[in-house]
């Protein structure tokens, strides 16, 4: 298992790592909408975080050597989901090749964050 590392995407908060390899298939760790050049949450609301969040997602990809359209599963967190249509709009952006897909609302995200994004990519 090689680990993936890039400070264009947040630092881990916690004991984890930004994303891991695996023989051909590469897993993010959840992505909040923190801005990496400043550590902190800088969005405000749901469509502004859900692109930072993306963002994220795509620097821990690239820093595998893959793109989100390598992307063959998501799962996406969102704090409400009536949020969902708006996350949604963002989120095609990002995500052309449409891969499968989970997405829950949850009581709480870390950081007080509207959404976190993972990703399972295949090489």
């Amino acid at each position: 298992m090689k680990k993936i590392s890039t400070d264009k995407a947040p630092a881990a908060i916690g004991p984890y790592s930004q994303g891991v390899e695996l023989s051909n298939l590469v897993f993010t760790s959840g992505q909040i909408p923190i801005n990496p050049a400043v550590g902190k949450i800088e969005a405000e609301g749901i469509e502004a975080q859900a692109e930072q969040s993306c963002k994220n997602v795509q620097a821990v990809l690239e820093a595998a050597g893959l793109t989100m359209d390598n992307v063959v599963k998501t799962t996406c967190l969102l704090a409400d989901m009536s949020d969902f249509a708006a996350f949604n709009k963002v989120y095609e952006k990002y995500f052309v090749s449409k891969p499968a897909r989970s997405c829950f609302a949850v009581k709480a995200l870390p950081a007080g964050a509207l959404v976190e994004i993972e990703a399972i990519a295949s090489k």
